[in-house]
C-alpha cells in the first residue's frame, strides 16, 4: 500500500469531520499526492473554459478554498470550492457527517459550513493557475435568499473562473423551494442583472447546482428558465434525501446520500436534463463517481465534465489518477479520439 493509501486507511478510523479537518491541514502542508501528466484525450470544455481533464473535485472537499492548488497537484481538471455563504456560520450541531462504509457511501447535514465571503475570497485571490470555481449560497438565517447569491458573485467576481448557485442542498431550510419556476426565475434574473452590471472578466460562465429528486416536470422548466436567463449549463446532481436499501447503521440519519447508492439516481436524472436540453446547456455528472466506469457513464449520459468527493473518503485523493487511466482507456477501447466526441454517445 501507498503512503497516500496508508495515510487514507488511517483517516477512516477518526470522526468523519475530524478525519476531514485532518486531510486538508495535511494538504496545506504539501503532503498531498503529485499527478502526473494528462492524457491529452481527456482534454475538455467547460461552459467555455479549456480543461486540462474533464475529471473535477466537487464541492464540499474545499468549503473555505483552502487546497484548490493541493487538488489540483493531485490530478483533477478543475476543482470547485464551497458552498460559501456571505456571513460566516457554524452550520448544524455535530455529530453531522455519517460514513457509510458497507455502501460506499456518505451522509452529511453540515448546513453551509463555512467562513464567509470575505475569507474565501481573500484565498482565491492569490491563486495561481488551474481552474477553480466557486460554489455559492445563502445563509440560514437570511429573509431574502436571492441577495445572498448576488453579494456572493459580486465579491468573487474576478477571482473564480465560474459559478455554481447552489439551491439543491436539503440541510438549509427552505433552499429546495428556489428550484420552483418563479423563484427560480426571479434568482436568475436578479443574478444576471449583477453580472451585467459588473466589470468585464473575461468568459466566467455560471452554473445551476440541481437535485436529484425532482417532481415530473420540473426538469423541462428548469432547462428553459436556465436557458432564458444566460447560464451556461446545470450541475446535476446533488446529495439526494430519498433512501435505497442500505446496510449500515447510520442510514436513517437525516441529512444528503451521496457515493455509491446516488450513482444510478444522479445519471438518470442527468439523462433527463440531457434529453431536455438538447445541446443548448452544458451539463455536469456529479454523484456516485467512484470510478473510470462511472465517469465514462455519466459523459455517455450527457456530461462534458464530471466531479466527484464521497469516494474520497474511502479511496483517497490518488483515486483521480486511477479514474482517469481507466476512462481513457475505455474511450480509446471504444474508438473515440477525445473525451468531446464521447458526450451524450448512449
Amino acid at each position: 500500500m501507498s503512503l497516500h493509501g496508508l495515510a487514507t486507511a488511517a483517516l477512516r478510523g477518526l470522526d468523519p469531520e475530524d478525519a476531514h479537518g485532518l486531510a486538508i491541514r495535511t494538504l496545506k502542508l504539501g503532503l498531498g499526492p503529485v499527478g502526473g501528466a494528462d492524457d491529452p484525450i481527456l482534454a475538455g470544455d467547460l461552459g467555455g473554459i479549456a480543461l486540462p481533464n474533464v475529471v473535477g473535485l466537487a464541492p464540499g472537499f474545499d468549503k473555505d478554498a483552502e487546497v484548490f492548488g493541493p487538488m489540483l497537484r493531485a490530478g483533477f481538471g478543475f476543482v470547485e470550492c464551497g458552498t460559501v455563504t456571505p456571513k460566516p456560520q457554524a452550520g448544524n450541531p455535530r455529530p453531522r457527517l455519517f460514513r457509510l462504509a458497507e455502501d460506499q457511501a456518505v451522509i452529511n447535514r453540515m448546513g453551509f459550513n463555512n467562513k464567509g465571503l470575505d475569507a474565501f475570497a481573500g484565498r482565491l485571490a492569490r491563486r495561481g493557475p488551474g481552474v477553480v470555481g466557486a460554489n455559492i449560497g445563502a445563509n440560514k438565517d437570511t429573509e431574502d435568499k436571492a441577495a445572498d447569491y448576488v453579494a456572493g458573485l459580486r465579491r468573487l467576481w474576478g477571482l473564480a473562473c465560474y459559478f455554481t448557485i447552489n439551491i439543491s442542498s436539503p440541510n438549509t431550510p427552505g433552499l429546495r423551494a428556489l428550484q420552483t419556476k418563479a423563484a427560480l426565475e426571479d434568482l436568475l434574473g436578479r443574478l444576471g442583472e449583477a453580472r451585467d452590471a459588473l466589470p468585464p472578466a473575461g468568459r466566467v460562465p455560471m452554473f445551476l447546482k440541481v437535485a436529484p429528486d425532482l417532481e415530473a416536470g420540473e426538469v423541462e422548466s428548469i432547462v428553459e428558465t436556465v436557458a432564458a436567463n444566460g447560464l451556461a449549463g446545470i450541475m446535476v446532481s446533488n446529495t439526494t434525501v430519498s433512501r435505497p436499501d442500505l446496510a449500515s447503521r447510520h442510514a436513517g440519519e437525516t441529512g444528503g446520500l451521496s457515493g455509491a447508492p446516488l450513482t444510478a439516481l444522479s445519471t438518470a436524472v442527468l439523462r433527463d436534463f440531457a434529453q431536455a436540453s438538447a445541446g443548448r446547456l452544458a451539463l455536469v455528472g456529479v454523484g456516485g463517481i467512484g470510478s473510470g466506469a462511472d465517469a465514462y457513464a455519466k459523459i455517455r449520459a450527457g456530461a462534458c465534465a464530471v466531479q466527484l468527493y464521497s469516494a474520497l473518503v474511502f479511496e483517497g485523493p490518488g483515486l483521480v489518477t486511477r479514474i482517469k487511466r481507466d476512462l481513457a482507456q475505455r474511450l480509446r477501447a471504444d474508438g473515440f479520439g477525445a473525451v468531446t466526441e464521447a458526450i451524450g454517445a448512449a
